[in-house]
């Protein structure tokens, strides 16, 4: 595989936190600017997740039955499919790719089901299996919309009116979601995440405050823009002179 030449951009966070929100508001802001970008979300749910449909549906058991390194090889193999089918050319041409959930998304949710103590070898190898096994992209810079479990319930509540029916597996179990948030927290401390606050006392905050905030810490890994790109190429003269 070559050298990708691109950026790698990945807003993340627990359930209900508004990262295909964010996703979009960043994009459209990047697009106004002036740089083209592709967005992606997962999973896809396309042919390639098949099993985390079957998964997040209960048929492969309920939440505890199934073993968090197998449902992350489930997600793995979809940003595999992904990659290869849909965005790596345009990574590798230097295309800047912003995601809404990658390879942290199973830091947040599968590391949350097992002991702390073995919360170190999770990150080890999961970082081996995607990254250096599967030969996906690491991200230039993961950004981490940090929402409480008391306003991630009220959001979820609104976004299927009140019924627990529609909620996916992951939804339906309020312990675990709150056990996520400690693993999301712990990941952004120890792999360098950019840590997003979104809520004050369980009252969530304005997307559009969100998405300055969100911004603000992007700008710095935005690409170049042409007229920067010709100052630089001018001052590079003026200092070869």
């Amino acid at each position: 595989m070559s050298a990708a030449k691109g950026r790698l951009l990945v807003i993340d966070g627990t359930d209900g936190s508004g990262k295909q929100t964010q996703t979009a508001l960043l994009t459209a802001r990047l697009q106004a600017l002036g740089h083209p970008v592709k967005q992606l979300t997962f999973p896809t749910y396309s042919e390639s997740s098949a099993l985390i449909e079957l998964y997040l549906s209960g048929q492969l058991g309920a939440l505890g039955e199934v073993s968090p390194y197998a449902a992350s090889t489930f997600y793995a193999v979809d940003r595999y499919a992904s990659y290869r089918r849909d965005w790596g050319r345009d990574y590798e041409a230097g295309a800047l790719v912003l995601t809404d959930r990658y390879v942290t998304a199973n830091f947040i949710h599968q590391m949350s089901r097992l002991p702390r103590d073995r919360w170190e070898d999770y990150i080890a190898w999961l970082e081996e299996l995607e990254y250096d096994r599967f030969g996906l992209p690491r991200p230039d810079a993961v950004f981490y919309l940090d929402l409480s479990p008391e306003a991630s319930q009220r959001l979820l509540d609104h976004r299927y009116q009140g019924d627990p029916a529609k909620r996916d597996l992951h939804e339906r179990d309020t312990a675990y979601l709150a056990a996520c948030r400690e693993t999301a927290q712990f990941a952004a401390d120890r792999l360098g995440w950019h840590r997003i606050p979104c809520d004050r006392d369980g009252i969530i905050d304005p997307p559009e405050i969100i998405a300055a905030r969100l911004e603000a810490l992007a700008r710095p890994y935005f690409p170049a823009s042409e007229g920067e790109q010709k100052e630089g190429q001018a001052r590079l003269k003026e200092q070869r002179i």
